[in-house]
């Protein structure tokens, strides 16, 4: 892996969810986290919401986003647990085109170097919708950190090599124009 310095940074817009029955604009540790380093990064934060532990809230708030030309990404944090509140990804799968099973994979890769077997507590998940690009994190700021720091800066930055999510993103739509 590595940057190739000849290619141009492309700013993204990332818009971050937190969805928490408790969490407020002043005590959103996580969503804090996601949108400090997305800005340190060079991208640019597009919205930012807080929802209720609610199926439809959740689902209604991404989809709006994803449907927005100007927002690139869409990174949730919370919800991602056993309990009977955690309904984030039923929520969001339902929306998916395509699953990322494999960011899935890495995160609880890189989260059980860190918390070991409890990473298994965590259904978090990804998936392209509207040709945006979904990201359920857990609602913890070290589990948004091990996921944007480990996966999400270099798949987000157009200069990670050997690929990267922002080369693709011109082409998430293709079906959309086919007649």
């Amino acid at each position: 892996m590595r940057l190739d310095d000849k290619r141009p940074f492309i700013p993204l817009s990332i818009a971050v969810l937190t969805v928490s029955d408790t969490r407020t604009p002043a005590d959103d540790r996580s969503g804090d986290t996601l949108v400090e380093r997305l800005e340190k990064a060079g991208h640019r934060l597009g919205a930012r919401a807080i929802v209720p532990d609610d199926r439809d809230a959740i689902r209604s708030q991404v989809e709006s986003w994803t449907k927005d030309k100007g927002i690139d990404v869409v990174i949730t944090t919370g919800g991602t647990g056993f309990t009977g509140r955690d309904v984030t990804p039923e929520a969001l799968e339902p929306l998916f085109e395509k699953r990322m099973d494999g960011f899935s994979e890495v995160f609880h890769r890189i989260s059980y170097d860190k918390i070991g077997t409890s990473t298994i507590q965590s259904r978090a998940t990804g998936g392209v919708a509207n040709a945006t690009f979904i990201f359920v994190l857990p609602g913890s700021p070290g589990a948004c950190r091990d996921a944007w720091d480990g996966i999400l800066a270099a798949q987000l930055d157009y200069r990670h090599m050997p690929c990267n999510f922002v080369e693709i993103m011109p082409r998430l739509d293709e079906h959309l124009k086919r007649k």
